[in-house]
């Protein structure tokens, strides 16, 4: 029981920092019909820009403050100066551009700041353990991870259902074109928007940053669970992304703790560690396409 509950808090951890990755993700596609692969990129350089920050001042804070504005600000420059002309073009010319971004950021991390991973140290005031129950200590920094995505999910949910920016951005995700000619800067909206979502992508790489090494590529192994996310929760949905979030993480935790142990019931030891964690890898994708059978749109679609 008290290993379940451990698993579950870990399996919200990872739920939540996918969220962080996905709402941004998913507001770009499902407002911009852009299909952005170098969101893992601005994931990883908020990580770095953190680190290098943290490292030089000796503040976690310090460096979360600086990262978090500093990859909002590239985006929105990198958005205006060249990916608003692939607005109009079709998804593969999208898919092939961002990619190349991931390549060029990569070698630029590199030119930056090295080959070498980082490592964030965990602020002070966060590395010991809370007991949930007793007998039961978690690390105070996964916690405050799992409450700062809940804050987060807070917060995108007031700006798009109850602010005039939210309604804006989900006029513009209706019909551009009747929010334009009311006289509503589209393109500046489309360009906070993307800060907007790359400011979340910066965030999550800063909280995973303690948690992971900060090295260049971390983007794109979370980019791929990222997209499922995005994909079972309906594209261009707040609600969806965390629901998706929620559901993703606990699924490949509990797969990755508990599958192996299943198999060796049925299965010899070797066999049963070796089959568990291939599907444990697998369970994600299968769930995927369960709920694609299913609701085709994904669980919680934003129009329609």
């Amino acid at each position: 029981m008290l290993l379940f509950l451990e698993q579950t808090l870990n399996g919200l951890q990872l739920g939540v920092m996918l969220f962080l990755m996905a709402s941004g993700l998913t507001l770009i596609a499902g407002i911009m019909s852009f299909i952005n692969l170098a969101h893992g990129s601005f994931y990883m350089i908020g990580a770095f820009v953190a680190a290098s920050v943290a490292q030089a001042t000796g503040s976690f804070m310090l460096g979360l403050a600086v990262a978090l504005p500093a990859t909002a600000i590239l985006a929105m420059v990198l958005e205006s100066g060249a990916l608003n002309r692939l607005y109009d073009r079709d998804h593969l010319d999208q898919v092939l551009a961002t990619f190349g971004l991931i390549l060029f950021f990569n070698e630029l991390v590199k030119i930056v700041w090295g080959a070498q991973p980082f490592y964030l140290n965990t602020p002070d005031w966060l590395s010991g353990s809370v007991e949930i129950i007793s007998g039961v200590p978690y690390p105070a920094y996964r916690l405050a991870l799992i409450v700062t995505g809940l804050a987060v999910a807070l917060f995108l949910y007031l700006l798009i259902q109850r602010s005039r920016l939210g309604m804006l951005i989900r006029a513009g995700a209706s019909n551009r074109e009747m929010v334009g000619a009311l006289g509503v800067n589209i393109k500046l909206l489309y360009t906070l928007v993307f800060g907007l979502g790359a400011l979340l992508a910066a965030l999550a790489g800063v909280m995973a940053g303690p948690i992971y090494a900060v090295q260049i590529g971390m983007g794109e192994s979370i980019l791929i669970l990222t997209f499922v996310v995005v994909v079972v929760g309906g594209i261009g949905s707040i609600r969806g992304a965390f629901a998706g979030a929620l559901l993703i993480g606990l699924v490949d935790t509990m797969g990755r703790a508990y599958l192996p142990d299943m198999l060796r019931l049925a299965l010899p030891p070797a066999t049963a560690d070796n089959l568990g964690a291939s599907l444990a890898s697998m369970s994600i994708y299968i769930l995927m396409a369960v709920i694609l059978a299913l609701r085709p749109r994904g669980l919680f679609p934003a129009h329609g």
